[in-house]
């Protein structure tokens, strides 16, 4: 590796150059260490839909009605959503690699319970426990990254392989959990995470640098009650309206009262001596503007996910490992793109005029697909807008995740890496709940309105899709707006050495 040139590092900020250097000395085998990082990062993104087509083989098997299924989700959901703050400060302050461990231990012990429950209950205990081991590893894991990776041409080829990962974490899978359901059994879709964490923990503990925080403030607790409970109403508010329909009391008061949580967290934040999510954190333009790529790119892809899948299996017929295998294009252009903009266009370009793009190729390839039919084919009609789909995210969300973590302090990189996988989390819950609620609603609208034929059922479900289409299309066209107007003209290794000097200035946590 050539010798660092003088200067800020944009990826070890608040330390100056020598620390970015003496951070990269202590990991010698730092592409090792991305592989266990990236290998952590999709057991945890993964997680959120493999178990999705592993559902009626296991509803089958344990006998838990259709109410039940959705638990199996949104308590994994729940638990990880609500908790990620917290998980991001604790590995601020008792150690990355201590925390990843744990989180890679507990999540693969939860896994191996739950590929073993017996009962319905034993099975959505499980799915919480992985939740609450999710929330330490998920920000463990971009927070090691962001340390270890702090040259900028490393930085840049690491964050577009994370990127990447976590832009297709989805898509793989539904593709594993099909193969998996398909040819061994829906237990396996648990049990495969034991066998990626026993390489985890191995690989993490030889390659991993060791890191115990010098600083030792006292956990917001208070900060941690308001924002935990926050955000636990605001995803099963979410979740209960994509079950029970937006007019269910139980939505607007788990709704009403996140709000008012949430609203507390951020005043008690903007007073707290050791605020859990210090303010300047989120202060930062193109830091906020990336907060919110990844809340708009996390709605939009999973709730397109949901209804792409049901189309290709309710209308095409495709089988879980078909369905699976017709989203890999988008996935390898994905990983492409996430190359491309993290390697080259970011660093020359900046991300003004890259991420508005990619924001704006989503929104492009979601109203391409709402002149999807029964008759269409996979080849000449899903997969065209499909492609542009993962160029889209291939330009907003590696981008995204690699600023959000930009110029942020040490002993915040914790923290600010749990409010990225904050943001995926709750814009996916707010995804899936809003697109299948206005696609069920359109649903309903069309069989009332249309004279009874036999293919009326179909057609119905074919518009309903669309509608989910347009409403996640008008997502990622705000997001091009937002992005446009909030992201900083300029190099981001540039504006990262003026406002990293200023936040170590500032004061601490």
């Amino acid at each position: 590796m050539p010798p660092r040139p003088p200067g800020p590092s944009p990826g070890g900020p608040g330390a100056g150059p020598a620390s970015g250097a003496d951070e990269q000395s202590r990991t010698p085998h730092r592409w090792w260490a991305l592989t266990v990082i990236a290998l952590a990062q999709l057991m945890v993104v993964l997680d959120a839909t493999i178990v999705n087509i592993a559902l009626p083989s296991a509803q089958r098997d344990l006998r838990f009605s259709n109410d039940g299924r959705q638990w199996v989700i949104t308590a994994y959901t729940l638990a990880f959503g609500s908790l990620l703050l917290l998980g991001g400060r604790l590995s601020d302050l008792i150690g990355r690699r201590r925390t990843f461990v744990t989180g890679l231990v507990g999540f693969g012990a939860a896994s191996a319970l739950g590929g073993a429950a017996s009962s319905f209950a034993a099975l959505v205990g499980a799915r919480a426990l992985q939740g609450v081991f999710g929330a330490l590893l998920a920000p463990a894991a971009l927070s090691l990254l962001t340390t270890t990776f702090t040259e900028p041409r490393e930085r840049s080829r690491a964050f577009g392989v994370f990127g990447a990962i976590a832009g297709s974490g989805a898509a793989i899978g539904l593709l594993l959990g099909g193969l998996l359901t398909e040819h061994l059994s829906w237990r396996w879709t648990l049990y495969v995470n034991v066998l990626i964490a026993v390489v985890g923990v191995v690989c993490g503990l030889a390659i991993l640098p060791p890191h115990r925080s010098t600083v030792r403030p006292r956990l917001d607790l208070p900060g941690a009650a308001l924002v935990g409970g926050g955000l636990f109403c605001l995803i099963h508010g979410f979740s209960s309206a994509a079950t029970d329909g937006w007019g269910a009391w139980r939505c607007w008061a788990s709704l009403t009262v996140a709000v008012t949580l949430l609203a507390c967290f951020v005043v008690h934040e903007s007073r707290a001596r050791n605020p859990l999510l210090p303010p300047r954190v989120v202060r930062d333009r193109n830091r906020a503007a990336s907060f919110i790529s990844i809340f708009v790119a996390g709605a939009g892809m999973f709730g397109v996910f949901l209804l792409l899948t049901y189309y290709l299996q309710r209308t095409l017929g495709y089988s879980p490992v078909r369905t699976g295998l017709a989203f890999l294009p988008m996935v390898l252009a994905l990983v492409a793109t996430a190359q491309l903009s993290t390697n080259v266009l970011i660093p020359r370009i900046g991300p003004k005029p890259v991420v508005p793009t990619g924001m704006g190729c989503a929104a492009a390839a979601l109203a391409w697909l709402t002149t999807l039919s029964l008759h269409s084919s996979y080849a000449a009609h899903v997969l065209p807008p499909l492609l542009v789909l993962g160029v889209g995210l291939g330009l907003v969300m590696p981008s995204a995740i690699s600023l959000a973590t930009l110029g942020v302090v040490k002993r915040d990189q914790g923290v600010a890496s749990a409010t990225v996988n904050t943001m995926q989390q709750v814009g996916g819950s707010v995804g899936t709940a809003l697109f299948n609620t206005m696609a069920s609603q359109a649903l309903s609208h069309y069989l009332r309105s249309r004279p009874r034929a036999p293919d009326l059922v179909a057609r119905a479900n074919v518009h309903s899709y669309a509608i989910g289409y347009w409403w996640a299309a008008g997502f990622f066209a705000a997001g091009l707006i937002v992005t446009g107007l909030l992201y900083q003209r300029g190099r981001p290794q540039d504006l990262a050495a003026g406002r990293t000097t200023g936040e170590e200035g500032g004061t601490g946590s």
